[in-house]
């Protein structure tokens, strides 16, 4: 089974630009759909972007359009998000998760998504 690793996290000022990053190890990677979540200090985590096996189809949440973009590499099993124009209220912890199968209207869903990293810290200062 997959296993997955987030780096790229850290301290940025409002209107910077952090790119994470999570490298994936323990199965075939583009067997893998995969989707970036975050949880803000208090709050529920929620859905951030996700991306299908071969990166054809790609969603993201309202509050992010036009600033992040994620991206993969099947050759490097690694997802990437691309994220600019950040704002204080980004600031979260960042977790990637992969899940099987083809993509879905559920791609938003926790539920979704069988393997999970630990997380990376993105703090936006004011």
């Amino acid at each position: 089974q997959v296993q997955v690793v987030e780096s790229g996290g850290g301290l940025v000022q409002s209107g910077g630009s952090l790119r994470l990053s999570c490298a994936a190890s323990g199965g075939t990677f583009s067997n893998y759909g995969l989707g970036w979540f975050r949880r803000a200090p208090g709050k529920e985590r929620e859905f951030v972007s996700a991306i299908s096996r071969f990166g054809s189809r790609r969603s993201y949440a309202d509050p992010v359009k036009g600033r992040f973009s994620i991206s993969r590499d099947n050759v490097k099993s690694t997802v990437y998000l691309e994220m600019n124009s950040l704002k204080p209220e980004d600031t979260a912890v960042y977790y990637c998760a992969a899940r099987i199968g083809i993509w879905s209207e559920g791609v938003w869903s926790e539920g979704e998504y069988g393997y999970w990293g630990q997380g990376t810290q993105v703090t936006v200062s004011s």
